[in-house]
């Protein structure tokens, strides 16, 4: 049985997955399987693939896994989440790198402490070779998630879904999938970790490494792009009812929702269309009232005065929002 089950999504990577590949084979973990997934891209990634491991004597280890046909990146990992046999899952992008003991410096945190998922830092990586900032996980005390900490990961966490490894029992149990909108899917897969992961364990080292490309995903302009994030947060609230999590973390998860459901889906609006129009703000405030129609009185809302002062803005004068928002975006270099 492998320790580790390594799921990567494939499409349109051929110019970067033979250095993600050489960083998979380079690994220190011997139990350890790579499962690719085949989504139908344009190029030839999964040529690339195949002569990368050719020959390799971990060969054996690696395996290509074909869906009828394409899937968007999330669902490619769900593709693959049957298929894996380890006892811990990692989801890896097939553009960025690990470093070579990643995988077994998380596996043997995770065993020494029995923990459900274990977190270590991303290294953000350009192409032309500089790093950025280091992204971290949001960092509570190490062991069981208690009623505190898991409020407290709730309204901090950032979605760094590919840094951390997960007891695979843990996702099957609870039947934690990435949604099929190609939006905040990573948001709503760690948000339901996080919900149900039983302890959490940490290492404090930056072994993973993030591509930051043109192109991708997470970089490419699409217009309509806020309203599957309105979607999968919608998604994300009913899985927190469904799931008995909602009646205890409630304003928690209210809270969230005005974050990173009604606050990224309207900077993600601004960042991807020339001219906001107000009658789309009014639509990403209507899906709000319908999904926390108390939200003004959320404790965590009623504390947060910068907030107050954004959503105030935005219903009052969206042209103005609408400029701070833009500045703010680009001073921060935000992503949505």
């Amino acid at each position: 049985m492998a320790k580790v089950s390594v799921i990567l999504p494939v499409y349109g990577v051929a110019e970067y997955i033979e250095a993600c590949t050489k960083s998979l084979l380079a690994q220190t973990l011997d139990e350890v399987e790579f499962l690719f997934v085949d989504d139908h891209g344009p190029d030839d990634s999964i040529a690339i693939l195949q002569r990368t491991i050719e020959g390799h004597p971990r060969a054996s280890q690696f395996r290509v896994l074909t869906p009828e046909h394409n899937l968007g990146a999330g669902m490619a990992r769900n593709f693959g989440i049957p298929e894996a046999q380890g006892e811990y899952i990692s989801f890896i992008d097939p553009d960025d790198t690990v470093e070579p003991d990643m995988l077994e410096v998380l596996y043997n945190k995770a065993k020494a402490s029995d923990s459900d998922i274990c977190c270590c830092y991303m290294q953000k990586c350009f192409p032309d070779g500089s790093t950025g900032d280091l992204l971290v996980n949001p960092h509570v005390a190490e062991g069981e998630l208690t009623h505190e900490k898991r409020a407290y990961i709730l309204t901090h966490y950032v979605s760094l879904f590919a840094s951390m490894i997960y007891r695979r029992e843990m996702i099957l149990a609870h039947d934690i999938r990435f949604p099929e909108d190609r939006a905040a899917d990573d948001s709503y897969f760690v948000s339901c970790v996080w919900m149900k992961a039983r302890s959490v364990a940490y290492v404090d080292r930056p072994l993973y490494h993030y591509l930051i490309r043109p192109g991708s995903v997470t970089t490419t302009m699409q217009s309509d792009k806020y309203k599957k994030r309105l979607a999968v947060f919608g998604k994300l609230m009913q899985y927190a009812k469904d799931h008995g999590a909602y009646d205890e973390f409630k304003h928690e998860l209210d809270y969230m929702y005005l974050k990173k459901g009604y606050l990224s889906s309207v900077a993600n609006y601004i960042r991807n269309s020339r001219r906001p129009q107000a009658a789309t703000y009014c639509e990403i405030y209507d899906e709000l009232m319908k999904q926390v129609p108390d939200y003004q009185e959320n404790s965590y809302y009623r504390s947060d005065k910068k907030m107050q002062a954004l959503i105030r803005l935005l219903r009052c004068c969206p042209s103005l929002a609408t400029v701070a928002l833009r500045w703010y975006i680009k001073k921060n270099n935000i992503i949505t």
